[in-house]
């Protein structure tokens, strides 16, 4: 039974098959909620099993009361803002992008505006989906690194790309110049990550307390002068990942102001880190498709500086 009023809609759902979590039982029965939208309710409260909180994990019974208060739409802050976007691919569910560096993905202390957010808000102003502040972003990219970003345009698709990147059926690729010939040459960095103790901006390498396993894949495309050119495919999803573990190998990311050296830069603004590709499945008809973001002009300009030919990149 839904009961809707003015403020907020109130759902009653009677359990018919015992066994599975909480989370998963009602994104399958409340079609128009993502899994993401179901867990915050939970959270806060909006969700009663037989009149008691329960977690996302707790396992329904046949026969229970589930009752679930959903609070009107959040009113945003977030103001349309007609940013350009370099745009790879676009359709009813999905939209690709390549985002530029210096582009923060959504509003934080001191960017509440000139965002990702603010800018796909401008070019999709029916887009609902991913919080007020958030609309559409399913993963992010550290401000400073560039390249292809994933923004789902409904809830469907939304959920689709979320249980995808969840079983890791969403494979990144990423550039990045290193200082130093990487060796070896190829292989896995399986190193857990956490918060820095010492410094909360920072993440780093911890082998105990509050970590997160890690995992990137790695192989040399080149050895230019003094610098690596490196390909990288996160396992995972941690935040500052790849530089956290290119810097633990002993060989930082150039231009990378937290976790880099401040010589020998070649002259980089920031990090010499690029999302360059990213394939998936589409939400609709499941196809796998595959997609590229070309170097920015600050890239391409540092690999001529050391010979490489960029037409080995295409």
């Amino acid at each position: 039974m839904t009961v809707q009023t003015k403020m907020e809609k109130q759902i009653e759902h009677i359990v018919i098959e015992s066994g599975a979590r909480l989370d998963l039982y009602l994104a399958q029965h409340l079609s128009k909620l993502s899994r993401a939208a179901i867990q915050r309710l939970i959270a806060d409260g909006f969700v009663l099993v037989d009149e008691k909180p329960r977690k996302p994990s707790y396992r329904v019974q046949s026969g229970e009361k589930i009752f679930v208060r959903v609070p009107p739409p959040e009113q945003t802050t977030l103001c349309a803002e007609k940013i350009p976007l370099d745009i790879l691919y676009e359709d009813d569910d999905v939209i690709v992008i390549n985002k530029s560096a210096g582009m923060v993905v959504h509003p934080a202390a001191g960017y509440a505006s000139g965002t990702l957010a603010n800018a796909i808000l401008a070019h999709a102003p029916h887009i609902s989906v991913g919080g007020a502040e958030r609309p559409g972003i399913v993963h992010r990219l550290d401000r400073d690194t560039s390249g292809v970003m994933l923004i789902a345009k409904n809830d469907a698709a939304m959920r689709a790309l979320q249980t995808q990147f969840k079983n890791q059926n969403v494979h990144k690729t990423y550039l990045a110049l290193v200082h130093g010939s990487i060796k070896p040459p190829q292989g896995k960095i399986d190193a857990p990550i956490g918060r820095d103790r010492k410094n909360r901006q920072r993440m780093a390498i911890v082998t105990r307390g509050k970590a997160r396993n890690a995992i990137t894949v790695y192989r040399t495309l080149a050895t230019l002068a003094d610098y690596s050119l490196v390909q990288a495919e996160p396992q995972t999803g941690r935040t500052h990942q790849i530089r956290v573990h290119l810097e633990f190998l002993g060989f930082p990311v150039v231009g990378d102001a937290m976790y880099g050296r401040k010589k020998n830069s070649l002259g980089m603004a920031r990090q010499f880190l690029h999302a360059w590709k990213i394939e998936f499945a589409l939400p609709r008809d499941g196809r796998v498709v595959s997609f590229i973001a070309p170097l920015a002009e600050d890239l391409r300009a540092a690999l001529r500086e050391l010979g490489f030919d960029l037409n080995k990149l295409k």
